[in-house]
């Protein structure tokens, strides 16, 4: 069981304020994903956790127990680091045993939780191997291997697969969601790839400067962003922001055409919000905005098509693969209806209809 509690956490290094209040609830079992740009404080937030830096302000309790002051191998806490982090000399079976035996476990302890993490991480015929003689791939799955045999309440990943390749990502990342749905544990993730957020995460926390900005299941900040840095952040390709103006219950954009979206919010400066999916491209000269097409991406099963309207801003819009728009193609730009997202053009909070 862990339950982690982040109350007013401030970090400053020397007069650097680098996270501002972070009040945050983690629950039992739940797979917690940080994310947001560089710099932006994510990995900072997680070394508090783990006790590698000292709390400036704030408090952290888990389990019901301030931890501000408790030493890191006290915790009940693993870190699996971004890089690899493992002793070159040691084959796998002693990287993953240090820990352990550190711990004071006896002989058959540590060799009974080596054997449960190598048959998890499909380690078993790797053991007598040394560093230099494994993948990108398998190095990691050994990392989080040493970091399974301690049995943590909580374990924390900063960003354990940016050293991988986009096959390897894709395998390991299934190795840790797998891994999580097995033990049960509580899982902290840090990572600047929002696709890694969307599809590991039970709850997502979006970070900015400092902040954070949202906290959600991938589906309410997918579907509900809070402001427009995260209806920009997650989503890949990223939500179009278009300043409009207003005419009753159209949306126009200046010498670009105008579109009706449906009800609209009691205020006059918006920004309308698109996602790929909300838009269609048209070659016929119907109500909506004017844009010229700027190049296409096929990806085999859709294809995406990026057009730029009157006023400059480039918009994505999804499209099957048979829909073919030539670059400088004149095209119509159209909104399904209530797929439109609404934000204030002061402060970029979201607007409800």
């Amino acid at each position: 069981m862990a339950q982690l509690s982040l109350r007013g956490i401030k970090k400053r290094y020397r007069e650097t304020e680098v996270l501002h209040g972070i009040d945050l609830e983690i629950g039992d079992r739940e797979f917690v994903v940080f994310v947001g740009p560089s710099g932006c404080g994510k990995s900072t937030l997680l070394r508090l956790i783990a006790g590698l830096d000292p709390i400036t302000d704030g408090e952290f309790v888990l389990n019901g127990s301030r931890m501000n002051d408790v030493a890191p191998s006290r915790r009940g806490i693993a870190m699996v680091f971004q890089s690899y982090a493992l002793y070159p000399h040691m084959d796998v079976y002693e990287n993953m045993a240090f820990g352990a035996r550190l711990m004071g476990l006896d002989k058959a302890e540590v060799e009974q939780r080596i054997a449960d993490a190598a048959r998890m991480l499909r380690l078993g015929e790797l053991l007598k191997r040394r560093p230099r003689e494994l993948s990108g791939g398998q190095r990691q799955r050994v990392a989080i291997g040493r970091a399974l045999v301690r049995k943590p309440d909580v374990f924390l990943l900063d960003e354990p697969l940016s050293n991988l390749d986009a096959a390897l990502r894709s395998e390991v990342r299934l190795e840790i969601a797998r891994l999580h749905r097995e033990i049960g544990g509580t899982m902290i993730y840090v990572t600047h790839d929002q696709v890694e957020a969307m599809t590991l995460a039970d709850k997502i926390v979006v970070m900015n400067n400092g902040r954070i900005e949202q906290v959600g299941s991938p589906r309410q900040l997918y579907e509900t962003p809070a402001n427009t840095f995260v209806a920009s952040f997650i989503g890949s390709p990223r939500m179009t922001l278009v300043d409009v103006t207003r005419d009753g219950d159209r949306l126009g954009v200046a010498n670009g055409g105008a579109v009706a979206v449906g009800a609209l919010p009691d205020v006059k400066a918006l920004k309308l919000g698109l996602r790929p999916d909300a838009v269609h491209l048209t070659r016929d000269p119907a109500e909506g905005f004017a844009a010229q097409v700027v190049y296409t991406e096929y990806l085999g099963d859709n294809a995406y098509v990026y057009a730029r309207l009157a006023d400059g801003t480039l918009l994505s819009a999804r499209t099957t693969p048979n829909d073919l728009f030539a670059p400088d193609e004149t095209v119509t730009v159209t909104v399904a209806p209530g797929a439109a997202h609404f934000f204030s053009a002061e402060d970029g909070r979201r607007l409800t209809p």
